[in-house]
């Protein structure tokens, strides 16, 4: 909590926020904008909001007819300052809503700091205005109570961070803001150099190979709250620019960082949410989370397993099931406690449709009655083997829904992993004061990229190989991530430290020798200069403060976010440049070819 005493200036004696019985008798001296304003009987209240809260100011005609008559002219976000002396409000008169709510500040005298326009929209938690407008004004947005919390939770996040690693013996370092471009996912932002004409600097997708020199350095332990930047189009949970925090550790294996992570993350949520989070958190592998959640970021506050039935459908009479489970596909499925009671038979067909829209090629739904009867569209092709097998794999019981897919095995769980988030929230199964951590370990190393056509990294190719298997199609990665509630927060792994190793990781993922050199040579080179072994992790401070703040949006606990466009409604970016600058860098602009009819 702020130290009022730290917020004493020329102008003010306390902050609006502050005051309590306690303070009554007192005279004080407030700044702030004006909230609202009403008039009763003659007498004139306003609300006076700073950051820290609001209190009511009162102006008597009688006690004070200057300030009274000053107060006519008020009106909202106009800055004003404020003297006055503190007292109780008058009985049945308190504000149970308002911490200030026992007291009010009788007015001696006020200042008009400065006068405002009509915003152009209502600076209140409860806002109808359209987000782009909001991004636009974001100074006044950010006037809103609510948006206050978001970046005092931010700061709080950042705070505990810093207490919580000092005394583990981390250094905080930061790494530069301008680097070179290197291949390890994310397109990078480049940025002309007019001292290197035609060349360009990278800004840093994430300190990945700086923090693995900072070990090879000798730095034992580090870390940095260090902001990402990556071109790459932005979602509700992810934008072109992000703060993490960055951690290394030298002589560690995965149980050191999993050490040094859960009991700061435990201690976030204790401190900013009251909850206790008990330590260790989950721990599963990569393969076993996608069998049991079908998703490598499973919400653990509810049920809902996935079961396997592809076995049960070999040869089955429902022949569409038997075609897939002969051509190798899966067979998945998911129970809903009490889902057949609570929806509709429109309801339910919706269900079906909505796995096609996740790339499946349908869903089989069938509702448990009674004795164990089922009723489906399917009920007729199924065998008493199957009813029984279905009732027994998933344990349903009267009123219960079951749900399977059947197809390729990712968009079977992919699939299902949509149905899973929508049953529960449908359901009511959510536990919005829940906070449940697990961790995945062991996923591939490689993975195969359409768009590229060829193996690309899963994490990164700094990434240490499980085992000496680096065939792409089995490899598994020495690499792990956070999930909580239905998210990742971040991963980490420990990383290759032999140059060997790492060229052959550089091989696969089919860069010639020469590539290898001029992308990655000084890495190779300062490996073969003694690297220890070492590993860490890095985890999305605006993703966690997202959860913590329950938005659905990390632009709501974010200053001054871009849209989801990427545009930047505030500033007005990104903007033409001068051409004279252009001139400087050596750089001339190609204009996208025009859509046909476009002007």
């Amino acid at each position: 909590m702020t130290d009022p005493s730290a917020m004493v200036t020329a102008m003010r004696t306390h902050t609006c926020g502050e005051l309590r019985l306690a303070h009554a008798g007192e005279q004080v001296a407030l700044c702030g904008w004006v909230a609202h304003r009403r008039d009763h009987g003659g007498v004139t209240f306003i609300d006076l909001r700073d950051r820290e809260g609001v209190v009511q100011i009162v102006f008597h005609p009688e006690d004070a007819p200057a300030a009274h008559a000053a107060a006519q002219e008020l009106r909202g976000e106009w800055v004003v300052r404020i003297m006055g002396v503190v007292r109780e409000r008058p009985e049945g008169m308190a504000n149970a809503d308002l911490v200030t709510g026992a007291v009010e500040v009788a007015v001696t005298s006020v200042e008009v700091l400065n006068s405002a326009e009509t915003p152009p929209f209502v600076i209140e938690d409860r806002t109808e205005a359209d987000e782009l407008l909001r991004l636009e004004y974001r100074y006044l947005d950010l006037r809103r109570p609510e948006m206050t919390r978001g970046l005092r939770l931010r700061h709080e996040i950042n705070r505990t961070i810093r207490e919580h690693m000092d005394p583990l013996g981390f250094l905080e370092v930061e790494t530069p803001v301008l680097t070179t471009a290197t291949p390890e996912g994310a397109r990078d932002f480049l940025v002309p150099s007019r001292m290197f004409p035609g060349s360009f600097y990278a800004l840093p997708q994430s300190p990945q190979q700086l923090k693995q020199l900072l070990m090879v350095a000798g730095q034992d332990r580090y870390y940095q709250i260090v902001r990402c930047l990556r071109d790459e189009k932005p979602r509700a949970d992810r934008g072109l620019e992000l703060t993490q925090l960055d951690v290394e550790m030298s002589f560690a294996e995965e149980e050191d960082v999993m050490a040094v992570i859960e009991p700061l993350y435990a201690r976030i949520v204790r401190e900013t949410q009251g909850a206790d989070v008990s330590t260790p958190f989950r721990r599963m592998s990569y393969d076993e989370m996608l069998e049991r959640y079908g998703s490598d970021k499973p919400d653990l506050r509810y049920g809902m397993e996935l079961s396997e039935f592809t076995e049960l459908f070999e040869g089955s009479g429902f022949t569409s099931f038997a075609k897939v489970a002969a051509d190798g596909g899966a067979i998945k499925g998911l129970v809903a406690p009490q889902g057949a009671a609570a929806l509709s038979r429109k309801e339910l067909d919706k269900l079906v449709e909505d796995a096609k829209g996740r790339g499946a090629a349908g869903l089989v739904w069938i509702a448990v009655e009674d004795e164990g009867a089922l009723r489906s569209p399917v009920e007729k092709f199924l065998s008493d083997e199957e009813r029984t097998g279905i009732l027994e794999r998933t344990g349903a019981g009267a009123g219960d829904l079951v749900c399977l897919v059947a197809d390729r095995i990712d968009r079977t769980n992919v699939a299902l992993d949509g149905l899973r988030r929508d049953l529960a929230a449908r359901l009511d199964l959510i536990s919005e004061d829940r906070w449940e951590f697990v961790w995945y370990f062991e996923p591939p190393l490689f993975e195969w990229s359409d768009d590229e056509d060829k193996w690309v990294s899963n994490h990164h190719p700094f990434t240490a190989p499980l085992t000496d298997d680096l065939e792409p199609r089995t490899a598994k990665a020495r690499a792990y991530d956070l999930v909580l509630n239905g998210f990742e927060l971040g991963g980490g792994s420990i990383r290759i430290h032999d140059p060997q190793i790492q060229e052959r990781v550089f091989e696969v993922l089919g860069l010639s020798h020469e590539e290898i050199e001029g992308k990655f040579g000084h890495l190779i080179r300062a490996f073969r200069f003694g690297a220890p072994p070492h590993g860490g992790i890095a985890l999305g401070i605006d993703r966690l403060a997202m959860l913590m703040a329950g938005k659905d949006a990390i632009r709501d606990v974010q200053a001054f976010p871009k849209a989801q466009s990427g545009a930047d409604p505030l500033m007005g970016g990104p903007s033409p440049v001068d051409p004279v600058q252009l001139r400087e860098l050596g750089i001339r602009v190609i204009e996208p070819p025009r859509a046909e009819g476009e002007h």
